[in-house]
């Protein structure tokens, strides 16, 4: 009996001492602060995104706009073309093989304004390739493309053909 009272007494005693608790920043109740009441956003306010950024230049996972230059350059070699169907077209799938490593941003762009000329689709495979990084093995400089075709321009093609350096490599339909 005597054990539950004094149990009893000294957790009386703490929980009187935590009215300071309450306030310190050790409680998470406070972490958040308090809540703010603001006025109603107007029509214009509301329209507007405050969660997507105005200007998107400096992400790493954008695509450099239209206006900036492609400095790529066609892969050494084309190992294979795939082309495979998908609602409202086919995607290419070409596979290469770079001449060192280290290949990025790795392009499958058209030629001819992307318009077929006698049948024959053709795109060269590009990349942005670094003349300072080491040969290695196969494996290691292999890279691979994709670029969807709608299913009006892919009408007008019986051949896909796609340019490398040293070589090409196309697929009939």
């Amino acid at each position: 009996m005597r054990s539950l009272v004094t149990i009893a007494t000294i957790s009386s005693l703490a929980l009187a001492g935590c009215s300071g608790f309450r306030d310190s920043r050790a409680n998470p109740a406070n972490w958040f602060g308090g809540s703010r009441t603001a006025p109603a956003p107007t029509a214009a306010e509301a329209s507007v995104n405050p969660l997507i950024p105005e200007e998107r230049r400096n992400s790493i996972f954008q695509r450099k706009s239209d206006e900036e230059t492609y400095e790529g350059t066609p892969i050494y070699a084309v190992e294979k073309v795939e082309i495979e169907r998908s609602s409202g077209g086919a995607i290419i799938k070409a596979t290469g093989l770079s001449l060192r490593q280290g290949a990025f941003d790795v392009r499958l762009q058209p030629e001819n304004g992307g318009e077929p000329v006698n049948g024959v689709l053709t795109y060269t495979l590009r990349a942005v390739q670094r003349a300072d990084t080491p040969q290695g093995p196969e494996q290691t400089r292999r890279v691979e493309a994709g670029q969807f075709i709608s299913s009006q321009a892919l009408a007008e093609a019986s051949e896909i053909r796609v340019l490398a350096r040293t070589n090409s490599a196309a697929s009939r339909r």
